[in-house]
């Protein structure tokens, strides 16, 4: 399987907000669409999946137009789009029904990713009742109180976050071959951002196609091994992270020195970014000049407790040439 985007082009009016997008994959994966707001990243996904009509422009999959009537995709908004007064439990058999599988399946699928996604409480829900109305006796003190199942909750009665849980589990309900996330943490907390993300790694692993949309750049890093940044509409960076993290060299360096080492680093030509204390953040031009600082703080007698030289963050990359396009 593959998939292959050429020339996505869209206009309204005289305002280009998608400029010839073009990108493949050619295997399972990850791939990044990042840029700015308004760049057109979710009117790229909506012409990709075919919920917005393009200018030019095809989506391949399998070298034949993608139809998501024949095609099985998920898709995760970054809107929230469940029906607020009916059940949970109703809407997700409606949808898992849409993309074809049965009710019996579907109620399989739900209990997993219910679980999963720790939505037990609000899609299988129980509420107590005395023993006497179940035709049993009472066991006591120590007895468990009884419980019956209730019907799932509605949409309205969550939180966003559960809202956006319930929604991510719509988009994984038909095991889809290809998953497209449009920033799937946003507004998450720390605890459901490291679930979100252990799902991610499990659909990852099972050979998925997965396009993702993000500001999250610590995020994309965590999986994307492929990548295209828009600003403006426009391509300003494509092709594969590891690549293009390796054409800017090692230029960051973490140094954290006992004594004061600002005078040095001033003498080398680098420059501090960031500076907490004895522990600074520096840009370096390469590993020619890293090395001839390290000679320096040796030479006078700086104990050197941390030299790690790097290569630039994506949010870094990021910055740089959305401001580089900016600018021009």
């Amino acid at each position: 399987m593959s998939l292959e985007v050429r020339n996505l082009t869209k206009s309204y009016g005289n305002k280009i907000v998608v400029d010839h997008l073009s990108f493949e994959m050619p295997k399972p994966g990850v791939y990044a669409l990042l840029g700015t707001n308004g760049a057109g990243k979710t009117t790229s996904i909506r012409m990709i999946l075919g919920m917005l009509s393009r200018d030019e422009g095809e989506v391949l999959w399998n070298n034949k137009p993608l139809d998501t009537a024949t095609c099985n995709v998920g898709y995760l908004a970054e809107e929230r789009g469940l029906y607020p007064k009916y059940t949970l439990m109703d809407q997700l058999i409606y949808f898992a029904e849409l993309r074809g599988v049965d009710k019996a399946e579907a109620k399989k699928r739900i209990h997993y990713w219910s679980n999963r996604l720790e939505l037990d409480e609000y899609l299988y829900p129980t509420k107590p009742v005395r023993r006497s109305m179940l035709g049993g006796r009472s066991g006591g003190l120590n007895s468990a109180p009884a419980t019956v199942p209730t019907a799932s909750k509605k949409a309205d009665q969550l939180s966003k976050g559960n809202q956006q849980k319930v929604q991510f589990l719509i988009s994984l309900i038909s095991n889809p071959e290809l998953l497209i996330l449009d920033e799937p943490l946003s507004g998450l907390d720390p605890v459901n951002t490291d679930l979100f993300k252990s799902i991610i790694r499990e659909v990852i692993s099972e050979g998925k196609y997965l396009i993702m949309s993000s500001h999250q750049m610590a995020v994309v890093e965590e999986f994307c091994t492929d990548l295209t940044i828009l600003d403006r509409s426009k391509v300003v960076l494509q092709g594969h992270l590891n690549a293009i993290k390796k054409s800017y060299g090692r230029v960051n360096l973490f140094l954290k020195t006992e004594t004061d080492a600002s005078r040095y680093i001033e003498m080398s030509g680098a420059q501090i970014v960031s500076r907490n204390e004895f522990e600074y953040k520096i840009k370096v031009s390469g590993e020619a000049q890293a090395n001839s600082l390290l000679g320096a703080l040796i030479e006078s007698k700086i104990s050197v407790v941390t030299f790690d030289l790097r290569e630039p963050s994506l949010h870094e990359i990021f910055v740089e040439k959305v401001g580089a396009a900016d600018e021009g």
